[in-house]
């Protein structure tokens, strides 16, 4: 465990992946401040949201916690004057790829504006580690498999969520050039799944959801028929799509070895200056069929899906190189794809409406 109390504000920490990095934040030892709207949580029963509130629970530490967006600059300042903040971990951010399309300049308002609004705030306080939640949306349509950081990123960008990344990481990089003093890391990654061990905290989506895992899930506990699998005849083993997925915990981890890194940890004791990308993920890609057949297993359940059309602007397969990670932070993900169905299927058979209490 660390032996230093440096206090963390998290964005967006109520949401499903800020959840699971202030466990192993408060895991650490480190003091945790977190900023959420709360526009993708549940409320829970006291000041905090459920999901936070559950953390509480698993590590026996408390949260900070300010409800409020990054729109709201005054309430920024608030948070950084009432706490001696060492870093921040970027989390906050709209992240439905169709809703973007739909709605780009509230994604772009959100997403863009309330980043700038953040970085203006750390400037005034003297604040200049971030760890930013990036995202593998950042490379478009791969040009080569597995990706790797170099990788060019914009250019193939298909909707507004992933430019909204893009654009961030742009301007973190302006930033840092003209301040030296900076040090940012980004963390791209593509589908994060599964749930914490212990099933009380995981991905609770507030409508229906977006991502593969989380739609078999609720197949699995009966809230949902079947599963549409988009696309039959891709050129992949099995003629579906293949993606990258990662456990949360391990992608969790992936955060705390970034901050570390930022923060100083031999052999950078002084910590990191500059701008960084790393790929976050397993470094090999499953497809939908496989996954479904790995969440059957795990689970005990009989999946039913249906083989359907192509969805427009998907691409046969997607995964990332994550060597980069593994030398530079000393990171790789353990946790395998069946771990990853297990640990989501005891959340969910635990929680079938997620972080709303079932006598609500």
């Amino acid at each position: 465990m660390s032996g230093h109390r440096k206090t963390i504000l998290v964005t967006g920490g109520a949401g499903y992946v800020g959840s699971h990095t202030i466990v192993m934040l408060l895991t650490e030892r480190y003091k945790v401040v977190v900023v959420d709207n709360l526009s993708n949580s549940v409320k829970g029963n006291g000041s905090l949201p459920e999901s936070l509130e559950r953390v509480q629970t698993i590590t026996k530490c408390d949260i900070k916690f300010y409800e409020s967006s990054l729109e709201d600059k005054d309430t920024l300042r608030t948070v950084f004057s009432e706490n001696k903040i060492d870093a921040v971990i970027h989390f906050a951010a709209l992240k439905a790829v169709g809703e973007s399309c739909i709605l780009p300049l509230t994604y772009y308002r959100n997403n863009v504006g309330g980043s700038v609004n953040l970085l203006e705030v750390m400037k005034e306080f003297h604040v200049k580690k971030i760890v930013f939640s990036s995202s593998a949306t950042v490379y478009g349509d791969p040009q080569d498999l597995p990706i790797k950081e170099d990788h060019p990123t914009g250019q193939g960008c298909t909707n507004p969520y992933g430019r909204s990344k893009f654009f961030v990481e742009e301007i973190l990089k302006d930033l840092w050039k003209s301040d030296e003093d900076w040090g940012i890391i980004s963390l791209r990654y593509f589908n994060p799944v599964g749930a914490h061990h212990s099933g009380l905290i995981g991905e609770d989506p507030l409508d229906i959801p977006n991502n593969l895992m989380p739609y078999i899930a609720q197949v699995a506990v009966g809230k949902r028929e079947y599963v549409s699998v988009y696309g039959s005849d891709y050129s992949t083993p099995d003629g579906t799509g293949v993606r990258d997925y990662i456990h949360i915990e391990d992608l969790a981890s992936g955060h705390i070895s970034a901050l570390e890194k930022l923060l100083g940890k031999e052999p950078t004791p002084k910590g990191f200056h500059g701008w960084r990308a790393y790929n976050l993920g397993t470094g090999k890609g499953h497809s939908v069929l496989e996954v479904i057949a790995a969440f059957e297993k795990a689970s005990k359940k009989s999946i039913k899906y249906t083989l359907t059309e192509r969805r427009t602007g998907d691409v046969p397969a997607s995964y990332a190189d994550a060597t980069r990670a593994r030398d530079e932070l000393g990171w790789t993900a353990k946790k395998t794809l069946f771990d990853m169905c297990a640990d989501m299927w005891r959340w969910q058979s635990k929680n079938p409406s997620g972080f709303h209490r079932e006598s609500s």
